[in-house]
């Protein structure tokens, strides 16, 4: 760790003498990815998924009407390919004779979704967008997964939905198992996404809301490849829990200015690599709350975020904070899936590893 990082840390170190330390250890790992990630050459996929080349929009047709405008406007800013694809459900091809009888009309039900896809296709291509439809039939996850490798996808597009009809907050079960699944940017657009367009008379702004976890950096890359692109104002930001909260629970008091020293520094590191504006800010309260505010508040024309890569992203937060951001943002959301940690070898096995080669 650089020698001003090593300063701080010892420093909040200092100030919260006997306190517990896992705020300390995130940070203190930060400051050691972000200087690993300068020289790792992760700017290349950040390239590839700012800018990508095909842009799978899985869709269950109700939602096309809001993600189109979208991936519409992506494709067109990167010259990038649209795969329009539908996988059908069993029961969408069941039907019922004159006596009552159940019987699939398959046939009826693909040329139906051929339609409405065929239709959004030629509108993308009336704006110079290459735009294929696909429909198949299957397990909606595994299709959406084989398609992403079949045409190579760069990024996927899905709509989600707010609340059901019990009032459970969802944000739709395929989306939810894709984003657990695959390793690309998986864009959403909830019920409550503004259209493109709708911000207008204001400067593009991309707001990538950081754990500060050491395998959050991806996230933050991307985030900064994507403002480049588009001109945009970067904001980053940290949440922080309450401060009733945190004295509660005896958290070191010091975390405010290490945050903010770390969010300063990956900044400067940020906007002098790619991004003309960057604005670190760190604030206390309930993260679901304060990301989807500060996303109204800075007319953010996108949300990226990073997801663990834990059961319903339960490492995330105890709460459901993710969902509830991609429910009910007002703008689509970019989720990256986190990298799993390295595990690092113990000395003493790595000596006993290279003594058992050199005796073989």
């Amino acid at each position: 760790m650089p020698v001003g990082d090593a300063a701080v840390a010892e420093r909040f170190r200092h100030d919260s003498p006997g306190e517990p330390n896992h705020l300390t250890e995130c940070v203190t790992a930060h400051l050691r990815s972000i200087h690993r990630c300068q020289s790792s050459g992760m700017s290349e996929c950040g390239h590839r998924w700012a800018n990508p080349r095909v842009i799978l929009v899985a869709t269950d047709l109700s939602d096309l009407e809001r993600m189109m405008p979208h991936a519409i406007e992506q494709a067109s800013e990167v010259g990038a390919r649209l795969i329009l694809l539908h996988v059908l459900a069993a029961s969408a091809a069941m039907g019922t004779d004159a006596a009552g009888m159940p019987y699939y009309d398959t046939v009826s039900v693909v040329e139906s979704a051929e339609r409405i896809l065929l239709d959004w296709s030629e509108r993308a291509r009336l704006k110079g967008v290459v735009c294929e439809a696909v429909v198949r039939d299957g397990n909606p996850r595994e299709q959406v997964i084989a398609a992403m490798r079949q045409f190579d996808a760069d990024r996927i597009l899905m709509g989600t939905r707010s609340r059901s009809r019990l009032g459970k907050l969802l944000i739709g079960s395929v989306a939810e198992q894709v984003l657990r699944s695959v390793n690309i940017p998986v864009m959403t657009v909830g019920p409550e996404a503004h259209l493109p367009g709708e911000i207008g008379g204001h400067k593009r702004v991309v707001l990538h809301a950081t754990s500060l976890r050491e395998t959050s950096r991806p996230s933050a890359a991307l985030a900064c490849s994507i403002a480049a692109s588009q001109n945009a104002k970067l904001i980053l930001l940290h949440v922080l829990p309450p401060l009733d909260e945190m004295q509660r629970r005896g958290l070191p008091t010091g975390i405010d200015s290490l945050a903010m020293h770390r969010l300063r520094e990956l900044a400067e590191e940020t906007g002098a690599r790619c991004c003309a504006a960057v604005e670190p800010i760190v604030i206390h309260g309930n993260p679901c709350i304060e990301i989807l505010s500060e996303s109204v508040e800075r007319h953010a024309s996108l949300l990226v975020l990073s997801a663990t890569r834990r059961s319903a992203f339960e490492n995330l937060t105890r709460d459901r904070i993710i969902y509830r951001v991609l429910a009910h943002a007002r703008c689509p959301v970019l989720t990256l899936r986190e990298p799993l940690e390295e595990p690092v070898e113990p000395e003493s096995e790595r000596a006993a590893s290279a003594n058992a080669g050199t005796r073989e």
